[in-house]
């Protein structure tokens, strides 16, 4: 399998950092790097966002939801039609459940809080550069609590359980918490659901949430 240098060590993922405001640039340019990641360009406005994701092709566009000289909303889509190959990382304040399901629906890959801790973002721009998604799981929990009860005669109870955590981005340890079982039954369990719909990824989970109002409605 090859790396993204072919020279046997894979190179860092290059970041687009689009925030208006230069201390939180700052910041978080000091915790991505410290993880190893290239940050490559800055930006304080959406337009200047765009101009260095077509020129520079990032792995990962980390976008603040308010920016000036323009609607982040639509610069999403825009951006993921104009350059597919750069993911698209939300960080925002905005903790309304209608914001990230237009952003996820338009093609974010991932929504963070910036209330959240760093190593939130830090795995979503990971899970992002995969072609994964994330999203906050305390929010992921509102979109859960609002969603409309939706019948699958696919999966079971215990199924359509495990597959709404799973598409929450909650790890196999939380999801055995939560559902007082062990961690090799969540295992189990999943392997079975990917089974029966014929998914090999998180991701296609995520999608089939989706698609059938387990997470969120549309």
């Amino acid at each position: 399998m090859s790396d993204r240098t072919g020279r046997g060590r894979p190179r860092p993922l290059r970041i687009v950092l689009a925030d208006d405001h230069p201390v939180v640039r700052r910041g978080l340019s000091r915790v991505l790097e410290g993880e190893g990641f290239e940050i490559v360009a800055e930006a304080a406005e959406i337009e200047t966002a765009r101009r260095h994701v077509r020129e520079l092709r990032p792995d990962v566009l980390v976008l603040d939801l308010n920016m000036p000289g323009g609607s982040s909303l639509d610069a999403v889509a825009q951006l993921r039609e104009e350059c597919p190959e750069t993911q698209i990382v939300i960080l925002t304040m905005q903790s309304e459940p209608a914001y990230a399901r237009r952003a996820l629906s338009d093609g974010a890959l991932g929504y963070v809080l910036k209330e959240a801790a760093d190593a939130e973002l830090v795995e979503a721009i990971r899970l992002a550069a995969a072609g994964e998604r994330y999203l906050n799981p305390r929010l992921g929990a509102r979109l859960a609590a609002d969603a409309a009860p939706a019948a699958s005669e696919a999966l079971s109870e215990r199924e359509l359980a495990d597959e709404r955590h799973v598409a929450l981005g909650h790890t196999n340890t939380e999801i055995a918490d939560e559902l007082f079982v062990s961690v090799r039954t969540v295992e189990t369990h999943r392997a079975h659901i990917q089974q029966k719909l014929r998914m090999r990824s998180r991701s296609d989970l995520v999608r089939y949430a989706l698609q059938h109002g387990l997470i969120e409605t549309w």
